[in-house]
């Protein structure tokens, strides 16, 4: 067993993220558990770009809400204790509506060239509203 230190908050990078995110990394992968997690908040507004997760990615609501977005267009709504799981490789974004911040836990695991996270563009405007426009926000 091993108590391992808490890593400072991190801001999102703008080549990954729209609008405000902070991040704090709760751990990356270790040893033999390919596992990494983060706590991440978003500001009202702010998402992810659109991308995916070699082996999948799974997000825990923790607060606020938001909305996880896939290509084909299907909006699902991200509330505190709502887990929504996201198959391997399935393109989406994920963040917070225009008037709620939001935070998640997520989980992804690296594959076997210590890849978690594939990121694509960023999520447009339009794209944005016609998420948040699908669930009444």
């Amino acid at each position: 067993m091993e108590k391992l230190d808490r890593a400072p908050t991190a801001t999102g990078p703008e080549t990954s993220f729209t609008g405000e995110v902070l991040m704090d990394a709760i751990r990356g992968p270790r040893g033999e558990s390919r596992a990494a997690m983060n706590h991440v908040h978003f500001t009202p507004g702010s998402r992810t770009h659109w991308h995916w997760h070699p082996v999948g990615q799974t997000l825990y609501g923790t607060d606020g809400i938001g909305v996880v977005v896939t290509r084909t267009g299907e909006v699902l709504t991200l509330e505190p204790g709502r887990t929504i799981w996201i198959p391997p490789r399935e393109e989406h974004w994920h963040g917070a509506l225009s008037a709620s911040p939001m935070s998640h836990i997520a989980v992804q695991e690296a594959d076997e060239n210590d890849e978690t996270v594939i990121w694509l563009e960023p999520v447009s405007d339009a794209e944005f509203a016609r998420a948040t426009n699908a669930v009444g926000a």
